[in-house]
């Protein structure tokens, strides 16, 4: 990349409340080692996922799924369509919500 050029990420955002005295199931489940890290990361099109527990709220976090382009996270989503599926009906026993906070573009130098 030359300098002054910038490249695009494509960024998914979602906020979890979980269930009182799941925190450390649903930490390992979505964190850097996790089950959602391990099926993300079979795809070429991915780039990284950053958990975040909130500083005043312990059963409240945020995932921050970063991808090449939306064409890359559209093609995985197509792809694992059923992996994915399997992987979320299991996760929604460690949470009372779950919602998509909402999806950016971001520019990296």
């Amino acid at each position: 990349m030359r300098s002054g050029e910038s490249k695009m990420a494509y960024v998914i955002v979602w906020e979890f409340r979980v269930i009182p005295g799941m925190e450390k199931q649903f930490e390992r489940v979505y964190g850097a080692d996790g089950e959602w890290v391990r099926c993300f990361g079979s795809d070429g099109g991915y780039i990284r996922t950053d958990l975040l527990r909130d500083a005043q709220d312990a059963g409240r976090y945020l995932t921050v799924d970063v991808w090449e382009s939306e064409a890359a996270y559209d093609a995985f989503r197509t792809t694992h369509s059923n992996e994915y599926k399997e992987i979320d009906a299991r996760c929604e026993t460690l949470t009372q919500s779950e919602r998509e906070v909402g999806r950016f573009v971001t520019l990296m130098a």
